[in-house]
């Protein structure tokens, strides 16, 4: 509820139980359609990382944009570290080209040049910013 309250864009939503919760929350607050989400991918299919698997992604984007009437503008994705980023951020593209959608998020300081080259519409620069973590 919080980020909800605090975000304009959500690019995070991966889970079904996650979006009924926002929907049940923004139609309590008769914000519908006041909040953007993308929703993200498990593009490198890796076991440790949140996302959705590439083949269910097409259901879960017509289920919350159709049935509970979220403002889904596009995907995310982070891919794995160990590999060349490119063919991942192809992929991504590709898969918000075949369900129509505007937006890609994907791309993070080390190789945001390569999300560009490959349509990304969102990057993520935090460490180029402020630093590396602790």
């Amino acid at each position: 509820k919080l980020a909800l309250d605090v975000f304009d864009v959500i690019q995070t939503l991966d889970r079904e139980k996650v979006a009924i919760k926002i929907q049940k929350y923004l139609e309590e607050v008769n914000a519908v359609n006041s909040k953007k989400f993308l929703i993200q991918v498990n593009i490198g299919e890796e076991k440790q990382k949140s996302g959705l698997e590439i083949n269910a992604t097409k259901q879960f984007f017509e289920w919350c944009f159709e049935d509970l009437k979220l403002n889904i503008i596009g995907l995310m994705c982070i891919p794995p570290i160990n590999k060349s980023s490119g063919p991942f951020f192809k992929k991504l593209r590709n898969l918000c080209d075949e369900l129509n959608l505007k937006h890609a998020s994907m791309g993070m300081t080390n190789d945001f040049k390569s999300a560009i080259q490959h349509g990304a519409t969102f990057i993520r620069i935090g460490t180029g910013i402020f630093g590396a973590r602790d």
